[in-house]
């Protein structure tokens, strides 16, 4: 076991993987060694058609392995991570470090279960995000929280950390293989009372991103209207 595996999802992002490697290396160099002395990175090529594979492995250094799988969404991608992961602590992050490596050391010194990056609260702030993609967020996390997550204030973030069976518990049971998976997770974590926590932090709106408003949002409140099927039906205490 290591004491640090981070978790990095890709899908066609040929033109940011090595940034998104070179980001994890940043990391790496800010964590003081006595606590974070072995450390891996896991990039997991979610079925990409843009080369990204080939770029990942020819970017990768010390530490970085590239897994590869077929396109079934970030969820599925995060997950197959997670079950390789060796670390006591796991981490997952967005391929574009919208959290900042420097925050992400201070999130990895909080004590939590479940430590989650959020965009809201006392601290937070929010760069370069349209003001009309910011409102539709706070609607799918008024939804969130009206359905299954009452009182969370930022489910989405894409920069999460884990104790290692915790997260080889959660990520057992997750059904949803896409964008959503955040909610169903979050949702068994406190199910299960699992510790939670939200730390606001500075995030930086990437333009390039992945979540179609349209297409993708239908399928995540779609996919909010299942988690809760599946609370009240008692899947998620089944294994």
């Amino acid at each position: 076991m290591v004491d640090l595996t981070v978790v990095i999802p890709v899908w066609n992002e040929a033109g940011r993987v090595a940034s998104g490697i070179a980001g994890f290396s940043k990391l790496w160099g800010m964590l003081p060694r006595g606590a974070w002395s072995t450390v891996e990175c896991l990039v997991v090529d979610d079925g990409s058609t843009d080369g990204t594979g080939r770029i990942a492995e020819a970017a990768a250094g010390p530490g970085v392995r590239v897994l590869t799988a077929p396109h079934r969404g970030k969820g599925a991608a995060i997950r197959r991570g997670v079950v390789e992961s060796r670390g006591r602590r796991i981490l997952v992050v967005d391929v574009d470090w919208s959290v900042a490596p420097g925050q992400v050391a201070e999130l990895l010194r909080v004590q939590g279960q479940v430590v989650c990056a959020s965009r809201e609260g006392h601290g937070a702030r929010r760069i370069g995000e349209p003001a009309w993609r910011h409102l539709l967020g706070r609607g799918f996390n008024r939804v969130v929280q009206q359905f299954v997550l009452a009182g969370v204030q930022d489910s989405q973030c894409g920069c999460k950390a884990f104790d290692h069976e915790v997260a080889m518990d959660l990520f057992g049971r997750l059904t949803i293989e896409g964008w959503a998976f955040d909610v169903e997770l979050l949702t068994m974590a406190y199910a299960h009372g699992y510790s939670v926590r939200e730390v606001p932090i500075v995030w930086r709106h990437d333009a390039d991103s992945r979540v179609g408003v349209l297409t993708d949002g239908w399928a995540m409140f779609r996919d909010v209207r299942k988690v809760r099927r599946n609370l009240r039906a008692g899947v998620y205490f089944n294994k």
